[in-house]
This record gives C-alpha cells, structure tokens and sequence, in this order.
C-alpha cells in the first residue's frame, strides 16, 4: 500500500506560533509512522482569501488547500483558542472545504482528524476542542478519540529553539498520530 497522506493546517498569523508547532509535531509523528504530510501554517492559511459561497472563482493558494484536503486519508487540525471559540483564520480555511460538498468522498468523509488547541487558559482550550469535534462531525469526519488541549499559560511544550519538550504532550502527539495513522491506513 502508498503511504498515506496526512494533511495538518492551523497556527496564528505569528511565525511559529505554538498551535502550527503542535499540528507540525503531530504530523511529524505520522511521518515516522510512515505517512506523507503536508502542512498548510499560519502563513498559508492567512493568504487564503475570506470564503465566499456566492463567488466559485479561486485563487492557485485556495486551490491547492482543497487538492490537499481532498487528496488526504487524514488530517490534523489545529487552532488557537481565541475566546473559547475557533479563530477566524482556522474557520476561514475549514469554511473553504464547502468546496468538496459533491465530492464522491463529501468533506471528511471516512478520515480521521486529530484535533489540536493551544490557548491560553483550560476554558478556552477545553470550549474551542468541543466546538472543532462539533465542526468536524457536521463534516462527516472521525475525530479522533484523543483530542489535545495545551494551556500555553501552565504548560511550556517548546524550547527556545522550537522542539517538542514536554513529555506528557509529546506522549498525546504520538497517541493522536497512531489514531490518524489506524484510520488511514
């Protein structure tokens, strides 16, 4: 069999951002389960215009965000949790995927989606991971059992140079990619 493909997409508009460092690290997790990854960060995401139904025209950044998504076997969301609620930047790209409605495989159909929250509490992660397992069912998706929450505030998962340091939140990056991994394959 190919090697699945796992898409993550999430962060802020802030290069290196905890939230797109989680989704990165849970795909890179995928990656040495033997899975293709392809991220689409902050900065990708932020270059995706507002979504707007009325309007079918789209841009190549735009395109290449649904050819992914739909491509994929499994995907790996992640955002902040601004006011217990998904960011507009998060919510904007997820809106975009309106676009596989009539897709032979509708939204998420049949993939498992990993879930990721970084905020700067536990109310607001805690809120926004029930509103993306929300978003993620109304889609047809699997989220997976272990969705992550991470308290930027009370817990301190990078380094100063970006890895992974915390080991009870890497332990949950490698659950949650051998749960994305089982539905995949």
């Amino acid at each position: 069999m190919s090697r699945p493909l796992i898409v993550g997409f999430g962060g802020t508009t802030r290069p290196g951002s905890s939230g797109e460092r989680m989704v990165a690290a849970v795909l890179a997790a995928t990656a040495e389960l033997g899975a293709q990854t392809t991220l689409f960060g902050g900065a990708a995401l932020a270059a995706l215009p507002h979504f707007a139904p009325e309007n079918p025209d789209r841009t190549p950044e735009q395109r290449e965000f649904v050819e992914a998504v739909r491509a994929a076997d499994g995907l790996v969301i992640g955002s902040p949790g601004y006011h217990g609620g998904v960011s507009g930047l998060v919510k904007n790209a997820i809106d975009l995927l309106e676009d596989l409605r009539s897709d032979a495989r509708v939204y998420f159909d049949g993939r498992a989606v990993g879930l990721v929250v970084t905020a700067a509490g536990w109310q607001a992660g805690g809120v926004t991971l029930s509103a993306l397992r929300g978003i993620v069912h109304a889609m047809r998706g699997w989220p997976t059992p272990l969705g992550i929450a991470v308290n930027t505030v009370a817990q301190k998962p990078f380094d100063a140079e970006g890895r992974l340091v915390d080991a009870d939140i890497a332990a949950q990056v490698k659950a949650q990619a051998e749960q994305v991994m089982r539905l995949a394959r």
